[in-house]
């Protein structure tokens, strides 16, 4: 536990305090740099004496979190998760798990910040948090928002992309069942014809399949999926891409292979 008679050196104020003004949470060597304005070996001395007295903490090489003097010495102290991403990657939305849990879609809350990115970026552990990239294509990466925080902004999929990312990628969402009570939680603020568009968009015909029977299996298809046939589909495909490889049933309808039990899929709804 850090003390309060630990002391602060003048170059050590310096800096908290102009990142404190820059209402900055998170600062790289370079801006350590340009506000102290000294060598490079007493920049990297300053860095390492305020990681000692707690601080700054590292969240990756060269990339550190400011912990505001107002949060006190005592305990620890992190900023949203969320704000943290921005520093970390230029070209990002939060998504999946995550998105689903900011807007209330799941009660579930995930350990790890899922990142949809355009660009390959190494996961990383930052304390408790793990932060884990998904690489889409420039195609596939649409359908974001801009929300605030108390200390900036952050970019996060809008609550129909996230169905659609889901249901492309329900290993990053906890399942297709998570997906499904995704869709059930938000039916009063979902825009199903985006929902729709976004996931025709999306240019991978299983997502638009996969959502529209979620749709019907909670009674909310009628008026939003067009009538389809086999031959529009090109063959079947797995419904659950994460469930067993045992065919309970094909959907025509959809060109699906059922492999879970619509009581699996929605037992959520006994809670």
């Amino acid at each position: 536990m850090i003390t309060r008679n630990i002391k602060l050196g003048a170059n050590e104020l310096r800096l908290l305090f102009t990142l404190e003004e820059e209402n900055r949470s998170v600062f790289s060597i370079s801006d350590a740099k340009r506000i102290l304005k000294t060598s490079t070996p007493s920049v990297w001395n300053v860095v390492y004496r305020l990681k000692k007295k707690g601080r700054i903490e590292e969240i990756e090489k060269g990339k550190y979190l400011l912990i505001p003097a107002r949060a006190g010495y005592e305990g620890s102290w992190s900023e949203v998760p969320y704000l943290i991403v921005p520093s970390i990657i230029d070209v990002y939305y939060i998504g999946f798990w995550t998105a689903l849990n900011y807007w209330g879609m799941t009660e579930q809350v995930p350990n790890v910040v899922f990142v949809a990115t355009t660009q390959r970026k190494r996961d990383l552990d930052y304390g408790e948090t793990r932060f884990e990239f998904v690489t889409l294509t420039k195609k596939r990466f649409f359908g974001t928002v801009e929300e605030k925080a108390a200390r900036g902004t952050f970019n996060i999929s809008s609550r129909e992309k996230t169905i659609v990312d889901c249901m492309l990628y329900p290993k990053y969402c906890g399942g297709l069942d998570e997906a499904i009570k995704g869709v059930w939680n938000a039916r009063n603020e979902l825009d199903f014809v985006k929902l729709l568009e976004y996931s025709e968009r999306l240019g991978v015909s299983v997502v638009t399949r996969r959502v529209c029977y979620a749709l019907e299996l909670l009674g909310l298809a009628e008026g939003i999926c067009p009538e389809k046939t086999l031959s529009d589909f090109m063959g079947y495909m797995w419904l659950d891409p994460l469930g067993p490889k045992k065919v309970l049933e094909y959907s025509k309808k959809y060109g699906l292979i059922i492999n879970r039990t619509k009581d699996e899929l929605t037992g959520w709804m006994r809670y």
